[in-house]
């Protein structure tokens, strides 16, 4: 049976700091972009909000499903949510994050298939390739909306 984690016991295990502590974004901002690996930038990417996609999404999915199909599905619904939360704003349809989540998703899944690391490079070449997928996949996606 899993332990369940607290919401600020998770942010801290992520940030190195507690729940609403001074330095938490700027750990947050150095710890995902400096990640070795684009998975890993996701695993310290905004704690509060992947805590509750990991809970109510991610290991409900994983429990019927494969893991793989379990992060595309987390990554998608995520990224619907954004579109809701954009489109109910605007009072208009607004669809650019479903798509360009789902596909860093997929980017996850392929660098971790392919064992794709930046470890060996320092900090700022780690960010610069972790914000190169993210810029890549924004790309590949306004592309193919027009």
């Amino acid at each position: 049976m899993r332990k369940t984690i607290s919401l600020s016991h998770y942010v801290k295990k992520r940030n190195g700091v507690s729940l609403g502590a001074k330095r938490s974004m700027r750990n947050m901002l150095y710890r995902s972009f400096g990640a070795k690996s684009f998975s890993e930038f996701w695993y310290y990417w905004n704690p509060i909000w992947s805590f509750y996609l990991a809970k109510f999404v991610l290991r409900p999915v994983k429990k019927y499903t494969s893991a793989w199909f379990a992060i595309l599905a987390t990554f998608s619904i995520s990224g619907l949510l954004h579109d809701l939360a954009i489109s109910l704003f605007y009072m208009d349809i607004y669809v650019l994050f479903t798509p360009w989540f789902a596909l860093m998703g997929l980017l996850v899944l392929l660098t971790q298939k392919y064992s794709v690391s930046f470890s060996s490079y320092q900090w700022f070449v780690r960010a610069l390739a972790n914000s190169i997928f993210i810029i890549f996949s924004f790309s590949i996606v306004r592309l193919l909306s027009f």
